[in-house]
């Protein structure tokens, strides 16, 4: 096993992958540098992704339950939104948790250089501050944890403080009175619902079929029928042609066969279509890494690349592009440079969608199962027969079980409704541990709570679940 006392490695990039890498690294006794343009810790996900729009999908929840409480005997006034001190919680909140992984940098001893790098050899960087001064750095290995940033359409190219990605949304400069967001995946759907619970009339343009591709149908109806109502029209099977600054706004063309308004004007357009890998790192042609499909850097199951100097995790090396899924590949290559038996090789990563109602997976999916023409089971469980959801007046969710019909085992969960995010933890654990229906069935949950869901789903399979009806078949 590798002496990591006397190993000195380097982490570009702090966000939650490099961080987290930096940090177990210590931990095992390395001398860690962590580099990042940022003056703390924390990358895109605290500071202008994860962690800045849950705070902001918070405040929306917040003001439509205020607006719904009516229904329960509850009257509110109309919220009053003060923008300047919305802004204000929400960087305060960003602020206290940069600042506490800086804090953790310090107590753990990680020297933290605030500059961008650049490779000179495959275990040499050269560091650049804010003020221009450089400095060469020599390493025993090197983690990359550069992450990704918005996606663009280069014919949807238009310099206008109208036209926004996800980054400037977040920054909440004002409400507009209408919005277009391009793409309907979770990042425009969680910003359309957080810019429509402020009041702004929003309209959502996807090319495909429905929202949220790749997801199964059934999670996404209970969400398409709510943000029916929450959004000013969702325009599906559309492709936006063409973009136009004018005096009152962007005039936008769409196509498509199903396209009734041709043109319309918006304040803003939010552009929301993916993101791509930062793996334009200066001086990479200077190492052995090679790039693949999209730009990712290819690497093996211990995260490392094709140059053996050099480690790559996260949104870097490709799909999911997830925070959690960017911690855990940093622990695996953190041990894997210790010298630990290790792998990258988890039975599911879960997905979750932050809207309202939330959506979340992990697994196997049945659009997956589809795809490969692989035979499942499905057990699913509709939270209007649920005690919880019906106090919180959400009886629009369901839990549902992908199963193995022959062994029963577990092979995927998918869950929509109220704190979905939440529950599917225990839908990932089943699957990682090879759980069977059986488990779940047998597993006692607390009532009345969301979580029993879950149970309930594998009473469903077996034909026993006490909440529900179903007649025999003769």
């Amino acid at each position: 096993m590798t002496e990591t006392s006397n190993l000195h490695i380097a982490v570009v990039g702090a966000g939650p992958g490099g961080y987290a890498a930096a940090f177990l690294a210590a931990d095992l006794g390395m001398q860690v540098t962590l580099i990042d343009p940022e003056t703390n810790p924390g990358g895109v996900c605290l500071y202008r992704g994860c962690i800045p729009s849950k705070a902001l999908l918070h405040v929306a929840k917040l003001i439509d339950e205020s607006r719904h409480a009516k229904n329960w005997g509850i009257d509110y006034a109309e919220p009053k939104i003060d923008l300047v001190r919305l802004r204000s919680w929400k960087e305060g909140v960003v602020k206290k948790l940069t600042g506490g992984l800086g804090l953790l940098s310090k107590q753990r001893k990680v020297e933290y250089i605030q500059g961008r790098a650049a490779f000179e050899t495959s275990n040499t960087v050269k560091v650049s501050n804010a003020s221009g001064e450089e400095q060469s750095l020599t390493f025993d290995r090197i983690i990359l944890a550069t992450g990704s940033r918005p996606a663009t359409i280069p014919s949807l190219k238009l310099e206008s403080a109208r036209v926004m990605d996800s980054t400037s949304a977040l920054d909440l400069g004002e409400v507009p009175k209408t919005l277009l967001v391009v793409g309907g995946g979770y990042i425009g759907l969680e910003l359309g619902m957080v810019y429509a619970a402020l009041g702004t009339r929003v309209s959502v343009v996807e090319m495909l079929p429905g929202l949220l591709p790749g997801a199964d149908r059934d999670l996404v109806l209970p969400l398409h029928k709510r943000a029916e109502k929450i959004f000013d029209s969702i325009l599906l099977n559309t492709t936006v042609a063409s973009m136009k600054e004018e005096p009152t706004g962007i005039r936008v063309t769409f196509g498509g066969a199903d396209v009734k308004q041709s043109e319309r004007v918006f304040d803003k357009v939010l552009v929301s279509v993916g993101r791509r890998p930062n793996s334009e790192i200066d001086g990479l042609d200077k190492t052995q890494v090679q790039l693949g499909v999209r730009g990712f850097v290819q690497v093996n199951k211990q995260l490392q690349t094709t140059d053996p100097m050099i480690y790559a995790i996260g949104d870097l090396v490709g799909e999911p592009m997830l925070a959690h899924k960017a911690s855990h590949e940093g622990r695996t290559a953190v041990e894997a440079i210790a010298g630990h038996k290790v792998a990258f090789e988890p039975a599911a990563i879960p997905a979750v969608v932050f809207t309202d109602p939330e959506i979340a997976w992990c697994g196997l999916t049945e659009t997956q199962a589809e795809k490969d023409k692989r035979e499942i089971k499905v057990a699913k469980f509709p939270w209007a027969a649920s005690g919880r959801a019906t106090t919180l007046d959400r009886t629009e969710g369901m839990t549902k079980l992908v199963l193995d019909p022959q062994t029963e085992r577990v092979l995927g969960v998918g869950i929509v409704g109220v704190g979905a995010g939440d529950l599917i933890s225990e839908g990932v654990l089943a699957v990682e541990m090879a759980a069977v229906a059986k488990d779940l069935a047998l597993t006692i949950h607390p009532h009345p709570t969301l979580s029993e869901t879950v149970m309930e789903a594998a009473e469903v399979f077996f034909g026993t679940s006490t909440d529900i009806y179903r007649p025999k078949k003769n």
